[in-house]
């Protein structure tokens, strides 16, 4: 079995040491849905919401959190990053949004976290700024898509679709 990085010989927790680790560019996508019912969809393809423009929030906050996810979650680097990007897509087959991420840094430690933090944070801003009118909403499969960069090289996932 490997061992355990976040903890040492004693069982405390610990950063990882990445120092010998070689510097790579570093992507990774992630994705999530939050699903709504067809009417919370049409007040914000119709821009009807009380709270306003409730896709470029979310997508801004989900950029925001990304830069900020070494604060969110004990132990995770804080990092460099080169390149956020977090795009909300109004989906009438959920109904509901599809939320993704894209994160690039080159450094000695991956950017799944910050991909994950971005949609997940992104989720979250919409069901606050959507609670108004749908207290149903459910946020549903959050996920890392693929990555490129560091050791263990590429990887790519299936997407919701």
């Amino acid at each position: 079995m490997k061992s355990l990085t976040h903890l040492d010989e004693n069982g405390r927790p610990r950063m990882v040491n990445v120092s010998d680790k070689a510097v790579t560019r570093r992507t990774a996508t992630a994705e999530g849905r939050l699903l709504c019912s067809e009417q919370t969809l049409a007040l914000v393809r119709q821009g009807r919401t009380p709270k306003g423009a409730v896709i470029h929030t979310a997508e801004l906050a989900g950029i925001v959190a990304a830069k900020r996810t070494h604060e969110l979650i004990p132990l995770c680097h804080s990092l460099a990053l080169s390149g956020v990007s977090v795009t909300i897509e109004l989906r009438d087959e959920l109904p509901g949004f599809l939320v993704q991420s894209e994160v690039r840094s080159t450094g000695q430690t991956g950017v799944e976290m910050e991909a994950l933090t971005a949609v997940s944070i992104a989720c979250l801003t919409l069901f606050d700024m959507l609670k108004a009118i749908d207290r149903a909403m459910v946020i549903d499969q959050v996920a890392v898509v693929s990555k490129t960069g560091g050791a263990s090289g590429a990887w790519a996932g299936t997407a919701h679709d």
